[in-house]
């Protein structure tokens, strides 16, 4: 608390100093009197804004054949026709863009709008010290865009690269600079000339009527003071870029928990455009953080990332997002036309940037900006055209879609709204707040309400599925015959195990009361889950059906591939049998895995599934069943069951197992234990001697 108290007394008292080294500044007189006129500063335990007054010109110095040096840094050189400059704000000014205080307009204000390049900002201070105090110059805070300082013709520090024909720019930031010693006699004066060479961008022109050069005054004092100046600059800078954080925080937050949404429903990929259209936001906040806080990135990169790719790909990725949301197929043109709109707003907004600026000139840029603004207005439209066919589909949610629709259009178009000079930023504490960050506040608000609404539905829509699941698997136990019955002459076996909750495979045991004769039917509908399950009630109800006029095999395949034929993908293999009671078996085949008499496989032809074509010929054949012999019919299931290594169970172990299992459950447990990937049935049927009554 103490060093809290100190630290606020003796920021106090630097502004004093300041107000008052300001006030001995001379007014301004004409250049031709004002190339040697100096601001007199007294330096103590202070640091002094340099408000003025300066001598500015566009363009750069030739370099001094002699030395090497720019001849504009040389105190000596006399820049008496240059223009005179004063950098005192206004009170309460700030910068319109990062928020940083003590704003001025730069030389785009100044009459020389539309220029970019070299700019030379000179200043003579009269400087009166004590001997041996440690000078540091701070440069501006807020400048346009990078720049060295010359301190009596001797460069002392820079900000950017400028080892290049091109200099490196970056987003502004607090500097500061050490200069020799003070060496005069104590109570004398010397004369400082303080010399920058800046360099602006030509993308720079574009974000602001008052761009170019200084926007902040550089501080001279004691090393120290300047120190401490410096970092409170630096805590102004985090302060001013805080609020691009924390929507890029929470746009992160909520885009990771629309991703994490899918382990509720996969099935619903509007998660996955959300979660990923809110990241790639989250990702152009970090991305202008670390351009504003580091020197890792130049506003170049920022700009071609952001303005180029993630400012058009999230304008159309929004029109997306409401598409899967609403489900909407229709037109079926726009995706094509978005794609389009997509590429050539990102070449627009490059374009309009003046990114290009060598080969491109500074007209095209101005052009580009009307024309990024056509095509934003037209991405609006089909947000537009979308909403509405979501209101007219949905109603409410479609209301509340909308809302979000224009609160992400009032965040594409903030840039509009600055140059309409329409008050949309605010700086509570330091921190700038701007309308569209507001705004995709309010939308990050409004999609986690809709999000959690849908995500309410859908699981709703999950445990009515599950009730329909569980239902559809009772019913299918409920139609499966006993697992063990005896009939005079045979005892059938059957075991059922499905991959899934509700299975595709089937069967049904009919005994003919009439002649005493059984008809078995058994099949595999191709799929799995709930809808192979209603295929297999639609088979049973047929065979059923059937089986109550005609036990006749070919008859009941007959019926079954009429009730599956024009029915889309719906297929089964199936095989009927019919066993008199004398052991006469007729069987017919539709692509069914063939039966295995006594552990070896019947011969059968061929034939097609059920449901391929509308008369089909299926394969038939008959045999007589002995006493004691068994029949097995099974599905493919049993030879298709797979191991970790991707071993097949394979027909060679079914032919083994057949000639040592006892009973139809030890073949599916066979299967089941090797490894299951299919429904597994099995039935048996064995023929004994029936016993005849003894006569009286």
């Amino acid at each position: 608390m103490a060093r809290r108290v100190g630290l606020s007394l003796w920021t106090a008292g630097v502004l004093v100093c300041g107000t008052l080294a300001a006030a001995q500044s001379a007014p301004r007189s004409t250049p031709l009197v004002e190339s040697r006129r100096t601001s007199h500063v007294t330096l103590g335990q202070s640091a002094v804004p340099l408000y003025g007054p300066w001598k500015f010109i566009v363009g750069d110095s030739p370099i001094d054949a002699k030395t090497g040096k720019p001849l504009w840094a040389d105190p000596d050189f006399d820049d008496s026709n240059w223009e005179t400059v004063d950098l005192t704000p206004k009170n309460g000014s700030i910068d319109p863009i990062s928020g940083l205080s003590g704003y001025v307009p730069g030389w785009t204000a100044r009459g020389h709008r539309g220029y970019w390049g070299y700019a030379w900002y000179r200043i003579r201070v009269q400087l009166q010290a004590t001997p041996g105090d440690k000078l540091a110059l701070a440069g501006p805070s807020d400048v346009d865009d990078v720049y060295q300082a010359f301190d009596n013709g001797k460069l002392v520090g820079s900000f950017g690269d400028f080892s290049t024909s091109t200099p490196t720019a970056y987003y502004s930031q607090p500097m500061m600079f050490q200069l020799p010693p003070w060496e005069s006699v104590s109570g004398r004066e010397s004369t400082q000339v303080l010399a920058f060479r800046l360099w602006m961008l030509p993308s720079t022109l574009t974000e602001s009527d008052e761009a170019g050069g200084f926007h902040t005054a550089p501080l001279l004092g004691q090393m120290d003071a300047i120190s401490a100046q410096h970092q409170l600059r630096w805590e102004e800078l985090i302060r001013a870029y805080a609020g691009r954080l924390i929507e890029g925080i929470v746009f992160s937050v909520l885009g990771v928990v629309a991703l994490s949404l899918t382990l509720f429903d996969p099935s619903d990929r509007v998660y996955l455009w959300i979660g990923a259209l809110l990241l790639s936001i989250a990702a152009g906040s970090y991305l202008e953080i670390v351009a504003a806080w580091t020197q890792w990135i130049g506003p170049v990169v920022a700009l071609v990332v952001r303005y180029g790719f993630t400012n058009a790909l999230v304008f159309a990725g929004w029109v997306v997002v409401w598409r899967v949301w609403f489900r909407l197929r229709r037109p079926a043109w726009i995706p094509r036309v978005l794609a389009v709109l997509a590429v050539l707003l990102a070449l627009s907004n490059l374009l309009a940037q003046n990114v290009f600026f060598t080969t491109v000139p500074l007209s095209v840029s101005h052009a580009s900006e009307v024309v990024s603004l056509c095509l934003r207005m037209a991405l609006t439209g089909l947000m537009l055209i979308t909403a509405i066919q979501g209101i007219r589909e949905q109603g409410p949610e479609g209301w509340a879609a909308l809302s979000a629709m224009l609160l992400a259009g009032i965040s594409e178009f903030y840039t509009e709204l600055q140059f309409l000079h329409i008050l949309n930023f605010w700086f509570p504490f330091g921190i700038q707040i701007t309308t569209r960050q507001l705004a995709n506040l309010l939308l990050v608000a409004v999609l986690a309400a809709l999000l959690l609404r849908r995500l309410v539905l859908s699981i709703r829509r999950q445990r009515q599925m599950a009730l329909d699941v569980k239902q559809a698997q009772e019913v299918q136990q409920v139609i499966l015959p006993e697992a063990r019955i005896t009939l005079p002459g045979l005892v059938i076996e059957s075991e059922y195990r499905p991959a899934r909750e509700v299975g595709g495979d089937f069967f049904q045991i009919i005994p003919q009361k009439t002649d005493g004769s059984l008809l078995i039917v058994a099949g595999d509908v191709t799929g799995k889950g709930l809808k192979a399950g209603m295929l297999v009630g639609l088979l049973v109800g047929a065979v059923r059906s059937t089986a109550d006029w005609s036990a006749d095999p070919v008859v009941v395949l007959r019926a079954l591939n009429q009730r599956l034929f024009g029915r889309s993908d719906a297929q089964a293999t199936c095989l009927a049998l019919r066993i008199a009671s004398d052991g006469a078996v007729t069987l017919a085949n539709a692509g069914h895995m063939a039966p295995y008499l006594n552990g070896e496989p019947l011969a059968m032809e061929g034939a097609l599934p059920l449901g391929m074509m509308e008369s089909t010929e299926f394969s038939v054949m008959h045999f007589r069943l002995k006493p004691d012999d068994k029949l097995v019919l099974m599905s493919d299931g049993i030879a298709e069951a797979t191991d970790a290594d991707g071993h097949l169970f394979g027909f060679e172990r079914v032919h083994e197992l057949l000639h040592s299992a006892k009973s139809a459950a030890e073949v599916a447990n066979a299967a089941q234990s090797f490894g299951q990937d299919d429904d597994i049935s099995v039935i048996s049927v064995t023929r004994i001697p029936v016993i005849e009554p003894a006569l009286a």
